[in-house]
């Protein structure tokens, strides 16, 4: 039997998926904009204390000022954890927080802006990563000095249906084989699909309600560990 491995985990924020929760949901009665911020902060705080690999900061709607005191919170609380931060989209805000990455979307600063900048500054130890939705985007990301990268959406999932139609477990472990960085699985994964998808190849897993809108937290991070283990 092979060694098990220990799988990436990325629990990526979303604070438009605390306010939209139904109010029964949350401790307190009369839920608004400010008891969101609250729900997120503890969300993160409780995915670091469980042993998440990276939390993603994912606040497109935040602007720079909330986005970097929330980034510096994230920061604060990680320190002395396994737990790193990474920030979507906005380099100037990962660097200002101190976070230890950035992750780019299809409409982020170009891969290759980010990788002149590490290089030029000699933070060799900052983490670039990139979601991919093609086999030929995971390619050129491969081959464009990122990191690792998202790939999906691999099942059914409201916050990627954009992207279109789910890529499922045969595209994901394509993708896996024609890449040398890590691939972790994005979109509809649980904590029963997870399995399939570290069978495929995958590296890890990122989630938003996985992580966010679990009763406990610690629990789904130990059963999505015990999916490390190669069969």
């Amino acid at each position: 039997m092979l060694p098990a491995r220990k799988p990436i985990l990325c629990y990526v924020t979303d604070l438009r998926g605390l306010e939209a929760a139904p109010i029964s949901s949350h401790a307190q009665s009369g839920f608004s904009a400010a008891a969101g911020t609250r729900s997120l902060r503890d969300s993160i705080r409780l995915a670091a204390a469980a042993g998440a690999t990276w939390i993603q900061i994912r606040e497109k709607d935040l602007e720079g000022g909330a986005l970097t005191e929330l980034a510096r919170f994230a920061v604060s609380v990680t320190i002395g954890t396994s737990t790193s931060i990474l920030v979507n989209d906005r380099l100037d805000v990962a660097l200002a927080a101190g976070a230890a990455g950035i992750h780019l979307g299809e409409k982020s600063l170009p891969l290759e802006v980010v990788t002149d900048w590490r290089r030029a500054s000699g933070r060799t130890d900052f983490l670039i990563g990139v979601s991919c939705h093609s086999l030929e985007s995971a390619r050129a990301a491969g081959t464009g000095g990122a990191n690792y990268i998202f790939f999906g959406p691999v099942f059914t999932t409201p916050s990627k249906a954009e992207f279109g139609a789910p890529q499922g477990i045969e595209r994901l472990r394509e993708v896996c084989t024609s890449v040398r960085i890590p691939v972790l699985a994005i979109g509809g994964v649980n904590a029963e699909t997870a399995r399939a998808c570290i069978e495929a190849g995958a590296a890890g897993i990122a989630a938003i309600r996985l992580f966010q809108d679990a009763e406990n937290v610690t629990d789904i991070v130990g059963r999505l560990r015990a999916c490390g283990a190669r069969l």
